[in-house]
């Protein structure tokens, strides 16, 4: 399966470790991780940066980074992983191989400052859901935001979510939102 996908604009390719100058660039900036727990030390990304790059279901769930075709410049992140319901992070434990995680599966975005404001995660998330429902398994995937965080709902809504209502999720009580296969085949014949 090849799990380099590619968009008009951008190409997703799983992360590596070379990778981790973006990864740092993005967890340790405030205003990028404003909604997702706030800045993590740098020096925590290094020592997880590990983690970040593992794959499970024959490498369909997983983080993946975000890049501009034209160029290559890395731009962000987008990602299905298993949403953690009590914990505050992804149990990375999860991700096996050959094996779909027990559980929900989310999507999830992070761009740098730069690539704000002109479509790309609306563009990456659209690619990552025909991904999820034409390549893999998935039956549904999930998502969940901080409820200030307008703009990650409104990409939500545009790629086709719909409001599930507050949910469990990273050990707090959060908007939820969801998409099914059914739907997506139904809005993308």
């Amino acid at each position: 399966m090849d799990l380099q996908l590619t968009t008009k604009r951008l190409t997703l390719r799983p992360l590596l470790m070379s990778d981790v100058g973006l990864v740092i660039e993005m967890f340790t900036d405030q205003k990028i991780m404003k909604y997702a727990g706030g800045a993590i030390p740098e020096e925590k990304i290094d020592e997880e940066m590990a983690l970040y790059i593992r794959r499970g279901a024959k490498g369909c769930v997983g983080v993946w980074c975000i890049c501009d075709r034209a160029n290559g410049e890395a731009l962000g992140t987008a990602a299905l992983l298993p949403l953690p319901i009590d914990q505050d992070d992804t149990d990375w434990e999860q991700l096996i191989e050959d094996q779909l995680p027990d559980g929900e599966i989310e999507i999830g975005y992070f761009l740098r400052r730069p690539a704000w404001g002109k479509g790309f995660a609306t563009e990456a998330g659209e690619r990552l859901l025909r991904f999820a429902f034409e390549d893999t398994s998935l039956k549904e995937v999930v998502a969940v935001i901080e409820s200030e965080n307008k703009s990650s709902r409104r990409v939500l809504e545009k790629i086709g979510f719909v409001s599930t209502g507050t949910r469990r999720a990273y050990g707090e009580t959060l908007p939820g939102f969801s998409i099914t296969s059914d739907v997506y085949r139904v809005k993308h014949p």
